[in-house]
């Protein structure tokens, strides 16, 4: 089922990508289905915390009418950063999977299972690790060409 979430979440990645967004997208699921989904709009909206994590739970949280999104698993393309760590604890997801490591911003293992928090995540990295780094990759390229 990892796999086929994660498919969701490529689409939204290349809905970002064709709007010259850094492709980053993310669904969040419940119960099997998919509850909310975003792309980064950070470019976009010149909005520096238009993460597509960020943008889903706010999304999740309206549609279920809490911020405790406990039963949850949010599917993101690429490893979350600090403050979508933040966000992810905060709203008390229960599962993060997510495709492509990322070596300057990525904090998933470090931050979600710290003993410090109140609340811990399981994570799985590397679903579709091929698919989501080769958009990124695309992405980057057209962009430094």
């Amino acid at each position: 089922m990892d796999e086929l979430y994660m498919r969701k979440a490529l689409d939204m990645a290349n809905r970002g990508f064709k709007r010259n967004d850094v492709p980053v997208g993310c669904v969040i699921v419940k119960d099997g289905k998919v509850i909310a989904k975003a792309y980064n709009t950070k470019n976009i909206k010149n909005c520096s915390i238009n993460h597509a994590e960020v943008l889903a739970i706010k999304k999740a949280c309206k549609k279920l009418g809490t911020w405790h999104l406990d039963d949850c698993t949010l599917y993101v393309t690429m490893e979350p950063c600090l403050m979508c760590c933040g966000a992810i604890i905060q709203s008390r997801i229960k599962r993060v999977v997510y495709g492509a490591s990322c070596e300057k911003f990525g904090y998933a293992c470090e931050v979600l299972n710290s003993k410090k928090n109140n609340h811990r995540v399981d994570v799985t990295g590397g679903v579709l690790v091929d698919d989501c780094s080769l958009i990124l990759k695309r992405f980057f390229s057209d962009k430094r060409g």
